[in-house]
């Protein structure tokens, strides 16, 4: 099996750390351990956790906090991850066989569809619509979801256009998913990241194929703590379990202590705040600047996330600005490409404000070649 190169991935990688100006990220600036844990008798317990193997699964409190922000869920619907990323990959693989079709929403995080891809499957692009304020347009779906399809894959609230989808898409997604026995897999990684502070609702429990996948790297705060989860029916988690055995085998013992201390009820939703918080401050900066911009941008503002998506009037490609700007003018972003759509680009400002409007200034320099290209 030959996997193709995951070039958003690769990218944010290798340059993340290298620009003067990172704006590609997709999260909010991260919680430092001190920060997380504030209690001195909390943090000196956690300090002096052995460092065995944890549970392979997660444990019975990790998997518990988890289970409480999926309605009806209970610890035999959990399956604890490494991170996100792994969530999507063990679901995939664990659906997919040779001569499978999935439906993809697209513009997207391409990891499913390039791993459905690489196990067989023919991807099916549901596109979503500018127009339509980056909602589905239903027919579309109609006519993609066949007897051959295995799985719909949604990521909602979506990236890149930080788009949250409406309860008729969601529920026509389900109704197309069960017309033809179908699954559903959802990434829910951005759900409690919400600028009005209306919680996502989850596809868990309106239908009974689905996998939702989720973590604590974007509305948490705590990327590098690698947690990431699948919610599904106890069968088929268990079946995941197993496929996790083969892939990472267990979360470190640490990730759990320290995931279970943030899922704690009442941290969890400071945590919340406090992402909503930066968002709240920090969208305005990138609000007033697509304002001047607004006869060579199409721009909708995100409904939740970190991130904020541009269309290029005119559909000039972005790889080459967003190269430009990286060797330049060390200013970091995400071309459209790496999303499926090649004249748009991804900015996050989740970070530090003024690193956000000196990075943007840098933008405004590369931009009206890139339009007028």
């Amino acid at each position: 099996m030959k996997i193709q190169p995951f070039e958003l991935e690769r990218w944010q990688s290798i340059w993340e750390n290298k620009v003067e100006l990172n704006i590609s990220e997709s999260g909010v600036e991260p919680l430092t351990v001190h920060e997380l844990v504030d209690d001195p008798a909390a943090l000196e317990k956690i300090l002096n956790v052995r460092l065995g193997y944890p549970q392979t699964n997660g444990s019975e409190e990790l998997r518990g906090r988890v289970a409480q922000l999926y309605p009806g869920a209970r610890t035999e619907n959990v399956l604890i991850t490494t991170g996100g990323a792994e969530a999507n990959f063990l679901s995939t693989w664990s659906l997919v066989e040779p001569g499978d079709e999935v439906v993809f929403c697209q513009p997207n995080y391409l990891q499913i569809s390039a791993l459905a891809q690489s196990f067989g499957a023919t991807v099916k692009p549901l596109w979503l619509r500018e127009e339509l304020q980056w909602q589905p347009d239903l027919d579309d779906l109609a006519h993609l979801v066949t007897p051959k399809t295995r799985f719909i894959a949604m990521c909602n609230p979506n990236n890149p256009t930080g788009a949250v989808l409406s309860e008729a898409a969601m529920d026509a997604v389900a109704a197309a998913a069960s017309r033809v026995g179908a699954w559903i897999i959802c990434d829910e990684i951005y759900t409690g990241a919400e600028l009005d502070g209306v919680r996502t609702p989850t596809f868990w429990g309106r239908y009974d194929r689905v996998l939702a996948t989720g973590g604590l790297s974007k509305a948490f705060g705590l990327p590098g703590l690698r947690t990431g989860w699948v919610i599904g029916p106890p069968r088929v988690i268990e079946q995941l379990w197993s496929y996790h055995d083969y892939a990472s085998m267990a979360p470190t013992m640490l990730t759990d202590r320290l995931a279970s201390y943030a899922l704690e009820p009442a941290r969890r939703e400071r945590l919340y705040q406090r992402t909503r918080g930066i968002l709240r401050a920090n969208y305005p900066i990138v609000k007033a600047w697509a304002k001047k911009h607004t006869a060579d941008l199409s721009h909708i503002p995100p409904k939740a996330g970190a991130i904020a998506w541009f269309g290029i009037r005119g559909g000039a490609e972005t790889n080459n600005m967003a190269e430009d700007l990286r060797s330049r003018h060390g200013v970091l972003i995400v071309p459209g490409e790496q999303t499926g759509m090649k004249s748009y680009f991804r900015i996050g400002y989740g970070g530090n404000p003024h690193t956000i409007e000196r990075a943007l200034e840098r933008v405004d320099q590369v931009l009206a070649r890139a339009v007028s290209a």
